[in-house]
């Protein structure tokens, strides 16, 4: 498990842009990330951070009460058309995703998903699914580990 010390939104925007740069198309499937961790470790601020480097334009808030919202991929010669975050903090299971429609926006491969919260519908998500890990270590710093 590797770790990074995020100390500052600059930090974050780093991060983000290197993980955007590494992260592979699937022709079989979306993305999909995985993130966990406590309210205010970051989980948000990374989407955020992502969404700018694929040059979306509206601000990203959390889908806490709406569950899941999609946005449009503006940045040119990326492979995603869309991003979707998902918020399963309201959810039980993930048959209660599949309601939602998981099974056919997990089926286009021009979808990257970010799912907070994702053990709440963990038996849902492909195997290979990314996953990242955010703590809240103070009001500046965040630790986020992932594989």
């Amino acid at each position: 498990m590797r770790t990074k010390i995020i100390n500052n939104l600059s930090a974050m925007n780093k991060f983000a842009g290197a993980f955007v740069k590494k992260l592979r198309l699937n022709n079989q499937r979306a993305a999909v990330i995985g993130l966990q961790g406590n309210l205010g470790s970051g989980k948000t601020t990374f989407v955020q951070c992502v969404a700018k480097i694929l040059e979306i334009e509206q601000y990203i808030t959390s889908p806490t009460f709406v569950i899941q919202k999609k946005y449009k991929v503006n940045k040119p010669g990326i492979n995603f058309v869309n991003l979707i975050h998902i918020d399963a903090y309201r959810l039980n299971s993930g048959e209660e995703l599949a309601r939602l429609g998981w099974r056919e926006i997990a089926a286009n491969p021009k979808n990257i998903i970010f799912i907070e919260w994702p053990k709440r519908v963990e038996e849902i998500l492909p195997s290979d699914a990314i996953k990242l890990h955010f703590e809240f270590i103070d009001e500046q710093t965040r630790k986020i580990s992932y594989k």
